[in-house]
């Protein structure tokens, strides 16, 4: 139920900025998360960026690592398992409880 609200507050969130230019997820830019996404998809991911390191520097990680288990990381063609290495990846520290 809870991974079910969130998907709706995110796609809400989504389409009522769509029209926006600054659209943000868990204090991520739409272009750092763009910065992102060719080190958190598959088949062949590649090492982070410096701009999505800087991105990732600035987001909100234990908000981020609330989606670990959510549908909505897949459904934007990103591999969780992937997403929730990055940090590491990028020299910095993962909530504890990640």
């Amino acid at each position: 139920m809870e991974s079910g609200r969130k998907l709706v507050a995110v796609v809400v969130i989504l389409v009522v900025l769509g029209g926006a230019k600054a659209v943000s997820f868990c204090n991520m830019t739409e272009e750092g998360l763009e910065a992102c996404r060719p080190s958190v998809t598959q088949p062949n991911p590649v090492e982070p960026s410096s701009e999505c390191c800087d991105a990732l520097s600035n987001a909100d990680l234990k908000c981020l690592c609330s989606y670990r288990n959510s549908i909505v990381l897949p459904s934007l063609g990103i591999d969780p398992d992937l997403a929730l290495g990055l940090p590491v990846k990028c020299n910095l520290n993962p909530p504890a409880e990640c």
